[in-house]
């Protein structure tokens, strides 16, 4: 073995570029922090050659004073901390001290600033790790860093990198996802000399929805709700899509933690399990949000280029998301503010504030409206057959919704009943226009809520199995299974710790007799373990349910009366998750007047 030394500090910046730098667009994350950092209300961002030829980011922040430029370019220099206090509550987006650096010694350098009180602002250059003399320079006040032949000495890196057209993409997406981070800052962005995007600073919530519109498209507002809600320390807000505006890929999903954009396992399933029910197969929900919590709460020098966090408290950020977007998806009723139509509209995005969730028992419309111009003469409550439908008898101890008294001057959401297309399609009109509801999606979902309710709102069995089953799991699951024993009992599943690694299934909920107890089991403990929590029991009733509600709808072919049309678009008003099946399908598309006119090549 060769002795032991020190390594040189160039060779130590370039291992730290390795680390941090993984192409041009990981450069423009560390520049437009630092300008983030320093207070910058305008970041402009020029790129040639996908970043190869050139990064070069101005600000007009605080700027650096002339004595401390040499030290920005230094190893772990930095004055975003001092201490391991200002470790634990890091408010900054860096704080490392070694972007600069390590930017610096894997391309040819130029750093630009001045600060309020200079007279004139100063430059340094840094070429192979080797920093100038600063001198003076003109620019006004802030920053200008500029970034020429990246990785011009390190020809290996350099064969990694992806065609112009590719590493410019990905700059633009990481200037989408600081954009989205913070509404305030202007931001511009230019590509060989030849503007791209502007995203001009948002001053109100209206100016900052049409930035998110810029990023995620023009449709995305219409079709997303509005969060906002806080509870024990944690304020979550942006907005979350709808489960019909999914996605194929989860390519529109932003997530900041004070700020800062993060990729988590704890974030990604809390989202994941408040879709369940509603998204389709395969699909993927698009939403921008932002939490908000004490520094200490969370660690963010987990990673290098800060992409993931740790937070200190797992299962109360878990739970406290997962029930947020969960009561906020249960209020998108059929028929609600937000309309699936194809004008969406900046304005007409759905606002929900968790803190007082609508009561599901409430009618979904603003008052009494009118029917009389249709000619229906509908006016009583559903028929005996439309609850033949839903399974039930006459004796039925669930409360139907009858059809309020008619006055002149408003519709329900969604209209009334005008006629059934093929036995399959409800078709109503309402103030908007034309409604079409598939009604055995629509009645699916109601009877699935409802046979929720009835199971929420009684005691769950248990069956107690013949031989106890002996399974053999992780340490760690053993432990959380001890650990959340009570817990699971009140679910129906009665699990003991018979080893360190082995447990014991003496007891299954009895709506989940049949299922395979051993992978049951394991599915519950593995989520416990790492999570804190867990739905799989949830889940799987549900998922029966689910089977139970979808034998149990009215089916295609089925002639129905208009008088059971309309009592069916009522429950749908009135029922949550209504504007999707159980399986994540739309259950009613509306088609506005001006779609129709155009259908028909109408001028008005």
């Amino acid at each position: 073995m060769t002795v032991i030394r020190v390594l040189p500090p160039e060779l130590i910046n370039q291992i730290a570029a390795g680390e941090v730098i993984e192409r041009p667009s990981s450069v423009v994350k560390e520049l437009v922090e630092n300008s983030l950092d320093a207070g910058a209300s305008r970041i402009e961002v020029d790129i040639e050659a996908g970043g190869a030829r050139l990064i070069r980011v101005r600000d007009d922040g605080g700027g650096i004073h002339v004595d401390e430029l040499p030290l920005a370019v230094a190893s772990h220099a930095t004055s975003k901390i001092g201490s391991f206090d200002d470790l634990e509550h890091v408010a900054s987006m860096g704080f490392r001290g070694e972007a600069l650096a390590s930017v610096s010694s894997v391309s040819r350098f130029v750093l630009t600033s001045r600060t309020p009180g200079q007279d004139a602002a100063f430059r340094i250059e840094v070429d192979s790790g080797k920093v100038q003399a600063a001198r003076p320079a003109q620019h006004p006040r802030g920053t200008s860093v500029e970034v020429r032949d990246l990785f011009y000495n390190v020809p290996a890196r350099r064969k990694f990198m992806r065609a112009e057209r590719t590493e410019f993409a990905h700059i633009d997406d990481l200037l989408k996802s600081l954009a989205l981070a913070r509404g305030s800052v202007e931001f511009r962005l230019s590509h060989n000399g030849k503007p791209v995007r502007v995203w001009k600073a948002a001053r109100d919530e209206q100016a900052e929805l049409q930035r998110v519109a810029e990023v995620l498209g023009e449709e995305f507002p219409a079709q997303s709700l509005r969060i906002d809600h806080a509870m024990a320390g944690l304020h979550l807000s942006g907005w979350v899509g709808l489960p019909t505006a999914s996605r194929a890929q989860a390519d529109s999903q932003y997530f900041y933690v004070n700020g800062r954009l993060v990729r988590d396992r704890i974030v990604a399933h809390a989202v994941r399990q408040a879709y369940t029910d509603v998204l389709f197969h395969g699909r993927h929900a698009a939403f921008v949000l932002y939490l908000e919590l004490d520094p200490a709460g969370v660690d963010v020098n987990v990673h290098p280029a800060k992409h993931e966090v740790r937070f200190r408290e797992q299962r109360l950020v878990h739970d406290f998301l997962f029930r947020t977007l969960h009561e906020a998806l249960a209020q998108t009723r059929a028929g609600s503010n937000t309309l699936p139509t194809t004008e969406p509209t900046l304005a007409s995005h759905e606002s929900y504030a968790a803190t007082a969730p609508a009561s599901s028992s409430a009618p979904a419309w603003p008052g009494p409206f009118s029917q009389s111009r249709l000619s229906l003469g509908v006016r009583e409550a559903p028929l005996a057959g439309y609850a033949a439908l839903l399974g039930e008898s006459s004796g039925s101890s669930v409360t139907h919704v009858p059809l309020p008294a008619t006055e002149e001057g408003e519709t329900p959401p969604l209209g009334f009943a005008i006629a059934q297309l093929k036995s399959i399609f409800v078709l109503a009109e309402n103030a908007h226009g034309l409604v079409l509801v598939d009604m055995h999606a629509a009645h699916e979902r109601i009877t699935y809520e409802k046979l929720k309710s009835g199971r929420a709102c009684s005691n769950l069995r248990s069956q107690m199995l013949l031989v106890p089953l002996s399974i053999a799991v992780s340490a760690k699951e053993a432990a959380a299974a001890e650990e959340h024993a009570e817990a699971l009992a009140e679910w129906g599943l009665e699990l003991s710790r018979s080893g360190p690694a082995t447990i014991v299934v003496r007891r299954i909920p009895a709506l989940l007799e049949g299922a395979d107890v051993g992978q049951l089991s394991r599915d519950v403990l593995s989520e416990l373990a790492q999570h804190g929590s867990s739905r799989r029991l949830q889940e799987l009733e549900n998922e029966l349910l689910s089977t139970m509600a979808c034998h149990g709808s009215v089916r295609a072919g089925r002639r129905l009366t208009i008088p059971e049309m309309n009592a069916l678009l009522r429950e749908m008003e009135v029922t949550e998750r209504s504007g999707q099946c159980n399986h994540g399908r739309p259950t009613w598309v509306q088609l506005s007047v001006a779609e129709l006119d155009r259908l028909f090549m109408r001028g008005r």
